[in-house]
């Protein structure tokens, strides 16, 4: 199997990153691609096309030579044929599911997997490309990919601080907060934990200052976040 350099206009690492939404990482990478296939020369020409453009590259034989490997900690997408000898394409995403691995995958497929395909999309693929492929699409695919993937670490990042700071209130202090987010007043609140309004009112400065909340509109959006209205 080879690329298909038909139409190529390959863009450089500094093109893809002047693309709107695409960020350079500090060390100045765009991301990383992990790239599965028992193809050999396949495997070695999507390592040429990635890092071309500013990509780091790591490849594999097979899904279990993947497993077994260290993930890096940074944004990175998984390019994976479909079918492979042992554990399939399929077999990966779900394993990766089931340990709770949120990794971006693009799978490759021949034409007869397009029914395998769309049971892919369906279990959260971000896109599959039906080989032969061009370049252009390949790289077009990786980039949302991996963007996806920095904008979930980072709100992942946040969310974390914020429960880490829900952590740090009293037991009251959440209750005060809960009510307080869901629209009751001091005085309701008041009533509901039978404290005097004075004490609600001090709770809910408390959970305001520990959750670092500019004003109370932003305490509800933190409530929000932190699923306390479900």
């Amino acid at each position: 199997m080879t690329l298909d350099h038909r139409e190529l206009n390959r863009p450089n690492s500094a093109e893809i990153a002047d693309i709107p939404g695409v960020s350079i990482g500090p060390d100045g990478a765009i991301g990383v691609v992990n790239v599965i296939d028992d193809d050999a020369s396949l495997r070695n020409a999507l390592s040429n096309l990635f890092t071309s453009v500013g990509l780091s590259v790591r490849t594999f034989g097979s899904a279990r030579e993947f497993q077994s490997a260290a993930q890096p900690d940074e944004p990175s997408c998984l390019v994976v044929d479909i079918r492979l000898p042992g554990l399939s394409g399929l077999d990966l995403q779900s394993a990766l599911s089931e340990r709770g691995i949120d990794l971006p995958i693009i799978f490759m497929t021949a034409h007869g997997d397009v029914p395998m395909s769309v049971r892919a999309m369906k279990a959260g693929a971000v896109d599959f490309l039906t080989k032969p492929f061009r370049d252009q699409d390949m790289l077009d695919a990786v980039t949302k990919a991996i963007e996806g993937d920095r904008i979930h670490r980072i709100e992942s990042k946040d969310l974390e601080e914020l429960e880490g700071r829900f952590e740090t209130l009293s037991p009251r202090e959440r209750e005060v907060m809960k009510l307080a987010t869901t629209g009751k007043m001091n005085k309701q609140i008041a009533g509901d934990l039978n404290l005097s309004e004075v004490t609600v009112k001090i709770h809910r400065g408390a959970a305001m200052k520990k959750m670092a909340a500019r004003n109370f509109a932003d305490l509800v959006r933190i409530a929000e976040r932190l699923g306390l209205g479900d």
